[in-house]
């Protein structure tokens, strides 16, 4: 390895999950010193989520076959930590100028940047229905993060709902953990995983790992209920139940707490204020910072990888990760291994062709929108509901962000990043025009909060 050299051109990576830590480590193995900047207080992203320090949980326990995964990528951070510049608990805020505004523990600062590369990752998609803002309801990431870094259920008897892999994941892991998975709630229907099956075959060892999910939940008497659509979340003060539909029938269940989504969406507000050119991607059903096969962004010394570009996954996180980064290093001038870049890119577009099996087995379920009742809250903390949303839409106004400043769906605390395209998609249905037509809500500064009273770095 190069001996590396203190900030060397100025080098930030956003994010210490699978992308962003192997970024690093190719920078560093190259003589770069690397700035790794992360929300989290241990790396390894939300797949591979760090379990604090005094927790003596096995990594078998906790990540089942991705164990031997987790293990390497935390070593790696560990190994690179003593010879980058790793700043945990730091949010990045902002991005303008060429500068990143931040907040670790209560204080202000900036990190000034001349290449950086994006690995911000992905969140859940919520699909609202009501009852969603009772007490006891979960995303399917938050339920995760519940399990892994706190070491606990999110109740006593869960139902798990939605649709994509991480469903059938996160229902795995707390049945494992011992903790009471009441059902599990898939609105894709049999037949579309059985249509999947030769897109799926190409990754043979990640789909027998669902396989194995799956079969491992019906063998230990936990109701899988394929086709089934969550209609509604019942309680008054918290939860006490659910109720679907399947095959014409409403069904009903009692539970104290609920966890859903449908499959995953990229975060792609930073890539946005950093003035990255999108495009609209019918696989991902969003809107997304368009890169090159290299990872290049739009915006020179910008750089994106990871599910924050596009949903792929843990494995291809990694690869793209390093990709981009040997990517820098090729537009600075350092010599690369340019096979290795090509294999990389080989190995993304083999996993790509996996991806689009998972959307033929997890469609996304179209006629959301039409389903939605007038008085389903969709914007949670402006208190806007579809009818308000069509109502702004009758009015004339259908491009999103017009959408926006009538009704103020989306200016929140959360500006957006869990009711925007639930909205965007009632925009759609309302107006009789297609989702990409509707545009996007564009990223604005804070992405998420900040606390009043923060302090300005000296």
């Amino acid at each position: 390895m190069n001996t590396p050299t203190p900030h060397a051109a100025n080098t930030v990576i956003i994010g210490a999950g699978p992308a962003g830590i192997r970024a690093a480590q190719t920078l560093l193995a190259h003589g770069l010193r690397p700035c790794l900047v992360d929300e989290g207080l241990r790396g390894g992203g939300q797949i591979y989520r760090r379990q604090p320090e005094n927790f003596k949980r096995s990594a078998k326990a906790l990540y089942g076959f991705e164990a031997a995964k987790a293990q390497a990528v935390h070593a790696t951070l560990d190994q690179l930590r003593a010879d980058i510049d790793y700043r945990p608990e730091t949010l990045v805020w902002n991005a303008e100028a060429r500068v990143l505004d931040t907040l670790c523990n209560g204080r202000a600062g900036q990190i000034p940047f001349k290449h950086l590369l994006v690995a911000t990752g992905a969140t859940d998609r919520i699909l609202p229905v009501p009852g969603w803002t009772l007490p006891g309801v979960y995303s399917l990431g938050a339920a995760q993060i519940a399990l892994k870094f706190q070491g606990c259920s999110i109740g006593q008897r869960v139902v798990l709902a939605g649709s994509g892999p991480l469903l059938y994941l996160v229902a795995y892991q707390y049945a494992k953990a011992g903790a009471s998975v009441a059902a599990v709630l898939d609105s894709s229907p049999f037949s579309a995983q059985t249509r999947a099956l030769p897109a799926l075959l190409g990754q043979p060892a990640t789909l027998a790992k669902g396989i194995y999910y799956r079969s491992w939940l019906t063998a230990h008497g936990i109701a899988v209920h394929q086709g089934a659509q969550l209609q509604e979340i019942e309680g008054q003060r918290r939860v006490s139940g659910v109720t679907w539909q399947q095959g014409g029938q409403r069904k009903s269940l009692a539970c104290d707490a609920v966890a859903f989504a449908h499959a995953l969406r990229s975060e792609t507000q930073l890539a946005d204020l950093l003035g990255c050119e999108f495009t609209w991607s019918g696989l991902n059903r969003a809107w997304l910072p368009s890169r090159d096969g290299a990872g290049r962004s739009s915006v020179e010394g910008v750089y994106l990888a990871g599910d924050g570009a596009g949903i792929m996954g843990a494995d291809a996180a990694e690869l793209a990760g390093e990709l981009a980064a040997l990517t820098l290093l090729s537009d600075i001038g350092q010599r690369i291994d340019r096979a290795r870049s090509v294999e990389l890119q080989r190995q993304l577009e083999a996993i790509q062709r996996f991806r689009q099996g998972l959307e033929t087995a997890f469609p996304f379920p179209e006629d959301w929108a039409a389903k939605a009742p007038d008085t389903l809250m969709v914007c949670r903390c402006e208190e806007v509901s579809a009818g308000d949303i069509r109502q702004t839409v009758a009015e004339g106004h259908w491009e999103i962000n017009r959408v926006k400043a009538m009704c103020r769906v989306g200016m929140g605390r959360c500006q957006g990043r869990m009711c925007g395209l639930a909205a965007t998609e009632i925009v759609a249905h309302a107006s009789g025009r297609d989702i990409a037509s509707v545009g996007r809500l564009r990223g604005q500064a804070p992405i998420k909060p900040i606390p009043f009273g923060v302090e300005a770095e000296q």
